[in-house]
Order: C-alpha cells, then sequence, then structure tokens
C-alpha cells in the first residue's frame, strides 16, 4: 500500500472565492420573533459568517492542523487522508478513531495527544494508544467516491485493511461516534479475530424489536425517544437519504448555506444549552466547515446517507457483536440506549454514564471521554 506524508493546505484561490462568495451571500427573510424555532436563526449564522469573511484566520488553523503527522493512504484505489500519533508510552495499543457526520477529523484534534501521551496529560503513560484519526471517504482530504456502494460497512473494509495491510497492526481496536459508532460496531462485528474490542458513544442497536412485553421499561422509554427524534429532528436525515444529489447544489454552491446546514446541528446535538459557542468557538465551528467547503465534500459526505439505506447492518440480536463493547453514555447525544438495550447487540464490557457532553463528545469533553477509552481497553494490554 502506499503511504504518503501529507501537508493540510487551502489554495488561497479557493480561500479568495470564499471570501467573495460570502461578500455576496443573498440572505433569506425570517418570522419576527423566529430565534431558532424554524431552524437555523438568521441573526447568528449572519454574524458567524462575518466573522468567516472578516476575523477568521485559516492559515492559523492550519498551522494547528499540521502540528500532527497527517497521511494519504491508497487504499483499494481511494486516497485515505489520516492523522497517525504514535503512542509514547511502553506498549502503545493501536486504535482507529472515527468522526461522523457534520464533523471532520478535526473534532479529534483535543482528544488525540491525550490518547497517544497519556503521561504528558497526567494520565498513565502505560495507557497510550498508537492513534489513527481518519477522514472517512467522500468527507474532508479523503478522496470523494464516484461509484455506488460506499456504505459504513465498506468504510469499514477500508479501515481493516488500512490498519493491517497498510500499517502493519496484527490487532488493534477501534472507537467512534455517530457514523463512526457505526463503523466502529461493524469492526467489531465482521473482524473479531483482529479488533480486539470496541468504544462507543453512540448505538441503535441491530433489528427486529423484540415485541413489546420483552422490553424494559428503560428501552421502550428509548425507543419512544427514538421515534419522537425522528419526527422532530430527523427531516435532514431522510433527506440526506433520499435525494442527496438535490440538496448538493445549493449546498456546494454557498458557503451561508453549508454554514446553516451544519451549525444548527452543533447546537440542537451538542450539550450548549442552546448557546453553541458555550462549547465551540467560531474558530471551532468554522474550521470545520472550511474544510467541508474548501473540499467539497458536503455533497459526498451527505451521501454516505443513501448509502447506507441502500446497505443496512448485519447486526441483529442473533447476528451480535462478540468482542468486548464498552459504551460511553453522554446526556445530551441523539441515541442513549439503556444497557439492556445493548446487551441484546453487543457483548457488553462497560457502560459508563457521563456527567455532561452530547454527541461531539471528542471535541465537548475530550478528557472524559479519553479516559473513559483508556479504562474500556485497559484489560485488552
Amino acid at each position: 500500500m502506499n503511504i504518503q506524508p501529507y501537508t493540510v493546505h487551502i489554495p488561497d484561490e479557493t480561500l479568495d472565492d470564499l471570501r467573495d462568495r460570502l461578500a455576496r451571500t443573498r440572505w433569506p427573510d425570517e418570522i419576527e420573533g423566529a430565534e431558532w424555532d424554524y431552524g437555523s436563526n438568521l441573526a447568528y449564522i449572519r454574524e458567524l459568517c462575518d466573522y468567516w469573511l472578516n476575523e477568521f484566520d485559516w492559515r492559523e488553523q492550519e498551522r494547528k492542523i499540521n502540528e500532527f503527522e497527517h497521511f494519504r493512504a491508497d487504499v483499494d484505489g481511494l486516497g485515505i487522508h489520516f492523522i497517525h500519533a504514535k503512542g509514547t508510552g511502553p506498549n502503545p495499543v493501536p486504535l482507529v478513531i472515527t468522526h461522523g457526520w457534520p464533523s471532520t477529523f478535526v473534532e479529534m484534534l483535543k482528544i488525540t495527544p491525550l490518547l497517544s501521551d497519556p503521561a504528558g496529560h497526567g494520565a498513565d503513560a502505560a495507557d497510550s494508544f498508537d492513534v489513527i484519526a481518519p477522514s472517512m471517504p467522500g468527507y474532508g482530504f479523503s478522496d470523494r467516491p464516484s461509484q455506488r456502494g460506499m456504505s459504513p460497512g465498506r468504510i469499514s473494509e477500508l479501515w481493516h485493511t488500512l490498519m493491517t495491510e497498510g500499517l502493519g497492526f496484527d490487532s488493534f481496536v477501534a472507537q467512534g461516534g455517530d457514523w463512526g459508532a457505526q463503523i466502529t460496531t461493524t469492526l467489531g462485528l465482521e473482524y473479531p479475530e483482529t479488533v480486539r474490542g470496541i468504544h462507543l458513544t453512540m448505538a441503535s442497536g441491530g433489528s427486529p424489536i423484540p415485541p413489546e412485553d420483552d422490553l424494559s421499561e428503560a428501552e421502550k422509554e428509548f425507543l419512544a425517544h427514538r421515534d419522537w427524534w425522528q419526527q422532530a429532528e430527523g427531516a435532514y436525515g431522510h433527506q440526506h437519504r433520499t435525494k442527496p444529489q438535490t440538496l448538493s447544489y445549493g449546498l456546494n454552491d454557498s458557503p451561508a448555506g453549508v454554514a446553516a446546514w451544519i451549525v444548527e446541528k452543533w447546537r440542537t446535538w451538542s450539550d450548549c444549552g442552546g448557546d453553541v459557542e458555550s462549547r465551540f468557538s467560531k474558530d471551532e465551528l468554522l474550521t470545520h466547515l472550511t474544510v467541508y467547503w474548501a473540499t467539497q465534500t458536503i455533497s459526498s459526505s451527505v451521501r454516505l446517507y443513501y448509502e447506507s439505506g441502500k446497505a443496512p447492518s448485519r447486526l441483529s440480536s442473533k447476528n451480535p457483536v462478540t468482542v468486548p463493547t464498552n459504551f460511553a453514555k453522554f446526556p445530551v447525544e441523539i441515541s442513549y440506549p439503556p444497557e439492556e438495550w445493548l446487551r441484546r447487540f453487543y457483548n457488553l464490557a462497560r457502560y459508563t454514564e457521563m456527567p455532561s457532553g452530547g454527541h461531539f463528545a471528542a471535541a465537548e469533553e475530550p478528557e472524559l471521554l479519553a479516559q473513559d477509552i483508556r479504562e474500556s481497553f485497559r484489560p485488552l494490554r
């Protein structure tokens, strides 16, 4: 496998075009007093885009990103970007950690050094990991798939190939949330001979749903909440799963459109109490947005939902994940199944209820998540 060092760099002309488009945004109207009830709040998106145009320093963010070692690998004919932070401890365990949507590899920048160099951050050097943080196909600086079928299951195949054939690991562990959780689940399900254990921050389980008489009260509440969430918040996912290309024309043409589509999710899905900047600075949000914009991957990123719908997971109570599975329950997550639900589909080794945090756990609560990952995989060392 051809693996080459990589430096993140967005051309000046791309940044100039971004600023030009921001300056020429044709803003919509808004119902008086709408706040966030109708979707992304006009005043906040205008404020954020004004900052993007006049104050945001991509080159400074780029410098911070390039403090990590980046690589690009040709994995089954597809270029995959990843960070590789080698562990500093005596026997680091290889760990592949996968982001979701509408996130990017940038979400992993806070947590990566906590895992690769625990001694440098007040933890035990014996808990170190070789951290591999890839960009999913169609996201960021990985290639955009041009053929059908790039589902979470297919991505798990690519990750297994990268970890074993490309990087030469005999075995490894995996972690993820959102799409990363589905990819990580599939790694544990399909490759138990090399994947020693998995850690998840999100899981909805497999199918079919057990009869109601077999469900605990906590499971019934979980399923009722899941149904409510799909009605109240799931419109974006239905669009992604059914007609992603139609959505792509506007988002790929308008940076304000991308900001409105993505930032609403960072606000709603995080433990921010409605104030997104209590968790993420403008610079953090705009770094993700600039990655999507500059690489033109908003279209390819949302196609993952369509591909997932065409290739559902094989996970079921009759075909569970057999490797040790660790679950961190953050209180403001999209899906928070109880222990008994997870035990139907996973070999659940550890279930941790976190005091705070939401969907973007690696960025919101990196210390809490890093500590739980260390403790979860310690028995496998």
